[in-house]
């Protein structure tokens, strides 16, 4: 999750929101009042909208648009996200951006925005080292038997733990852990000597 960053309000200008989301290199602002309560998102196809009118020289309405799109975030925002929990599962999230077809979604708690989470952040946490996440679920690990009892090897996100011991209770709750580092796609354990 990231920070919440930058925001619209309902009555945020929609050139400004433009101008916010080219600053900041994002796709969507989660709108919300002034209590931080998500109210919804505006996305860049949201105001690009009805934004650019037909080329004069080719249009053969001579009198040109007589209504002008809206003006104001609230106007054209979409309601339909209200935001996912922080403790939700990451699979669960990656359901959500898949089944909407959407970029990024509000983390919201009690009702207020407290972050986002975007697919670059998904893409970030897929792209994480092999070595980093080796090094980082051999520190989770030495909580559980102390150094040199376990050896993690890991290739492409899949972890592949080698245990001194022959504990299938152990092994278990040694693939539990691995498994919740992020980054890691899945892992298997087995015994010294075994493999």
């Amino acid at each position: 999750m990231s920070e919440p960053g930058v925001v619209a309000r309902a009555d945020t200008p929609v050139k400004t929101a433009a101008g916010l989301l080219v600053e900041h290199g994002v796709t969507a602002l989660p709108v919300v009042d002034s209590e931080d309560h998500v109210l919804g998102e505006v996305t860049e196809l949201d105001l690009v909208r009805d934004r650019f009118p037909r080329d004069p020289r080719y249009s053969s309405d001579a009198e040109g648009r007589a209504d002008l799109p809206p003006g104001v975030v609230g106007e054209l925002m979409s309601p339909r996200i209200t935001g996912i929990d922080p403790e939700t599962d990451v699979t669960d999230l990656v359901k959500v951006l898949l089944e909407e077809r959407i970029r990024s979604v509000p983390v919201v708690e009690d009702g207020r925005l407290i972050g986002m989470v975007t697919g670059r952040d998904l893409v970030r946490t897929l792209a994480r080292n092999d070595d980093l996440l080796a090094r980082e679920i051999s520190y989770r690990l030495s909580f559980l038997g102390g150094q040199g009892r376990w050896t993690v090897r890991v290739h492409e996100g899949t972890a592949v733990i080698t245990d001194e011991f022959d504990s299938a209770e152990d092994r278990h709750v040694a693939r539990v852990l691995a498994e919740s580092v992020p980054g890691v796609l899945r892992a298997r354990c087995a015994v010294a000597g075994s493999e």
